[in-house]
């Protein structure tokens, strides 16, 4: 089982449209970025829930001894782990972000 640290990214990796928009005069534009941002964030935070399950399921077998590679349990956890780190770490930026926004004065 071939371990690929990328591809856990590419659910968070679909905003690639939004860093480049500057213009803050298209407020279409903005809606669909935080649109586009929302999704691409419940897609990672599925694929977490999907990458934990996984992990547990192969855990559970590596206890009841029904699982001949113990490094495909120990790499699907690793998996797991990264990811939720990552998707917690996007989170906490948009709420640092959120609350700057919030304290800007009009």
């Amino acid at each position: 089982m071939p371990f690929s640290a990328i591809s856990m990214v590419s659910s968070v990796a679909g905003t690639t449209g939004v860093a480049g928009t500057t213009s803050i005069a298209s407020t279409q534009g903005t809606q669909d970025s935080g649109a586009s941002f929302g999704v691409a964030l419940a897609g990672a935070v599925e694929n977490v829930q999907t990458l934990q399950n996984t992990s547990n399921g192969l855990a559970l077998n590596a206890i009841e001894g029904g699982v001949g590679d113990i490094a495909a349990a120990t790499i699907a956890s690793t998996e797991a782990q990264v990811t939720l780190e990552l998707v917690a770490a996007i989170r906490n930026k948009g709420i640092d972000a959120f609350t700057e926004i919030m304290r800007m004065q009009a």
